[in-house]
């Protein structure tokens, strides 16, 4: 059974750190990309930060460049994203993505998501 099962999200100040965890379990995790999306209320899902299966490359999304950064473990099939200097507009229900190109098609699976609440 796949599963992608977030933790580490809470109520933090602003300018505080929160690290996010993804622990996956049901694929073979070292052969899929991973990526940190987040849903505000209101807006669309948006891509915060995604690295490669074997953690070579990483890409960020501007409003968190320099402040987030994604790292991954293949020996505990678990992916991380550090926050730090948070902001009231990181406000959002994160979610731990994996993808990879399968034999026809992409094979996509998805957490349940985590609540980051920034706020003083």
């Amino acid at each position: 059974q796949v599963q992608l099962v977030e933790s580490g999200g809470g109520l933090v100040q602003p300018g505080g750190s929160l690290r996010l965890s993804c622990t996956a379990s049901g694929f073979t995790f070292s052969t899929y990309s991973m990526t940190w999306y987040r849903q505000a209320v209101g807006k669309e899902r948006e891509l915060v930060a995604t690295i490669t299966s074997t953690g070579g490359s990483t890409r960020y999304a501007d409003s968190v460049k320099g402040r987030f950064t994604i790292s991954r473990d293949n020996t505990r099939n678990m992916v991380y994203l550090q926050m730090n200097s948070l902001k009231p507009e990181d406000t959002a229900v994160y979610y731990c993505n994996a993808v990879r190109w399968g034999d026809y098609d992409w094979e996509n699976h998805w957490g349940q998501g985590t609540q980051v609440t920034v706020s003083s």
